[in-house]
């Protein structure tokens, strides 16, 4: 059975957007996105939350003609595109892009996903994140730590009401500055 895996950019305070929901204030550069390339790459599907997946089916479905696409965003595209995505919302009526929509209790959902996808699963965005934080489900904190503070926003982690143990298996420095930080759950 794959891990469930919990990725993203974040600030070296702790934050993955700013005040105002910004999220450009990491550098990711060449370097830094060949890297998530071969991450999306690994996983056999990712599980999204209404505003990510939002956000990145505003861009990637289309990135491939964007005007600006070198061959590092043509690749993530062409990645992203055919990796399956689950996306958890109450709200959204239909989802496109590969994509299907799930509404029911995380660890019910992630127990079918299990079944049905062998590898590696991604999670991506805070708040579906802390659902299953909060369910103790997630097996890998992924963290490209990115050399800024924005002083407040929207944090990586969610209030714990207790203490989550973890155990450093990984991490690399990138020429930008970041550092990438992959920590096992205990």
């Amino acid at each position: 059975m794959g891990k469930l895996i919990y990725l993203m950019n974040v600030s070296l305070d702790g934050y993955i957007e700013t005040n105002d929901g910004g999220i450009d204030f990491g550098t990711v550069d060449e370097e830094l996105h060949l890297w998530f390339n071969e991450r999306e790459r690994r996983v056999d599907a990712s599980l999204y939350g209404r505003r990510l997946y939002e956000t990145m089916a505003a861009y990637w479905p289309t990135a491939e003609s964007a005007p600006d696409a070198n061959d590092i965003t043509i690749e993530f595209a062409r990645i992203w595109n055919a990796k399956p995505k689950i996306v958890f919302s109450n709200t959204l009526k239909c989802v496109d892009f590969n994509s299907r929509l799930v509404a029911g209790d995380v660890a019910d959902e992630l127990a079918k996903l299990r079944v049905e996808f062998d590898g590696d699963l991604a999670v991506g965005g805070a708040s579906l994140a802390s659902a299953f934080i909060e369910r103790g489900l997630v097996d890998e904190y992924q963290l490209v730590v990115h050399p800024v503070l924005v002083g407040g926003g929207k944090s990586f982690f969610p209030a714990l009401h207790r203490p989550v143990g973890l155990r450093l298996v990984e991490s690399y420095q990138f020429d930008s500055g970041a550092l990438y930080l992959g920590y096992a759950a205990r």
